[in-house]
């Protein structure tokens, strides 16, 4: 039978942004399915307690070095985003709504949003630098928006967000294979070691 994995993550995360690069490829050498989880990190540091590393300078100052560390392990670009943090409310409603609706585009979209946030270091909170990227990558930036008003969008946003803090998942992005829990960017070999046995 054919393992799923399942990634909980939030575009306003760069350690997310780095685990996507790596998961695809980990689990396709596994054959194994990767499964899209998108959920709102905002709701979830709220029912755990927990906080950004944007909000204690030292930790703050120390995972930027590790994202870069892990960028170079991983060679891919990064860069880190002098907006952050950045609310990702609606982004992540467009991209629930995405996988919903239209999920043979939720891989273009992941690539436009965390290009802009991680590798071009673009202000998404701003509502018409966001809107302009969308648009240069092909998408309805006015259609994205009536997607991420839907009630049925925003409901399986709260819904993905609560069953990850039932999970346990305290933070993004977070892995789960089977009932093994991975949190960060930095455990992926374990995840890759629990799919090969």
């Amino acid at each position: 039978m054919t393992e799923d994995v399942r990634f909980y993550f939030d575009v306003g995360s760069p350690a997310a942004y780095l685990a996507w690069t790596q998961l695809p490829g980990i689990c396709a050498q596994a054959g194994a399915r990767l499964v899209y989880k998108p959920l709102l990190l905002g709701g979830v540091f709220q029912a755990t307690g927990n906080t950004s590393p944007a909000s204690v300078p030292a930790k703050l100052r120390y995972t930027q070095l590790d994202y870069e560390r892990h960028a170079r392990k991983y060679a891919v670009a990064f860069v880190s985003n002098p907006h952050f943090p950045i609310i990702t409310l609606w982004l992540m409603r467009v991209v629930t709504g995405v996988q919903m609706h239209h999920p043979e585009r939720l891989q273009d979209l992941l690539h436009v949003v965390f290009q802009a946030l991680w590798v071009d270091a673009l202000n998404l909170n701003d509502t018409a630098i966001t809107a302009r990227t969308l648009a240069q990558a092909g998408f309805d930036p006015a259609g994205l928006q009536a997607l991420a008003a839907r009630p049925d969008v925003k409901a399986r946003l709260r819904e993905v967000t609560d069953e990850a803090v039932a999970m346990g998942v305290f933070g993004a992005p977070t892995v789960f294979v089977g009932e093994h829990m991975f949190f960060g960017q930095d455990r992926l070999d374990m995840v890759r070691e629990q799919l090969f046995g």
